[in-house]
């Protein structure tokens, strides 16, 4: 089974090897179907504390490392690569 794969913006890095990413998405509203922006934050993995705040990152899912730790940074995108990357996210 493949891992899942998201692109999001790093928040927070406060912590020991350890980011807080953003993954925005749209998502429809049940009721009245409306298309609206949907923020959801991940904890991930940084074994190299290479993130800054403001980066753009591609994360893996990955087995649990901590009590809410399931993601891992893969890379940091740059550019028009991390907008492209954006688009084929979709939904969480």
């Amino acid at each position: 089974m493949p891992r899942k794969e998201l692109v999001g913006k790093v928040v927070s890095n406060k912590m020991q090897k350890t980011v807080v990413v953003a993954v925005e998405g749209l998502a429809s509203h049940k009721k009245y179907e409306k298309p609206m922006l949907q923020t959801r934050k991940f904890k991930a993995h940084d074994p190299e504390s290479k993130c800054q705040l403001g980066d753009r990152v591609r994360l893996r899912e990955c087995r649990p490392l901590s009590k809410e730790k399931r993601w891992l940074v893969i890379d940091v995108v740059h550019g028009e690569e991390a907008l492209s990357e954006i688009g084929e996210v979709g939904n969480l």
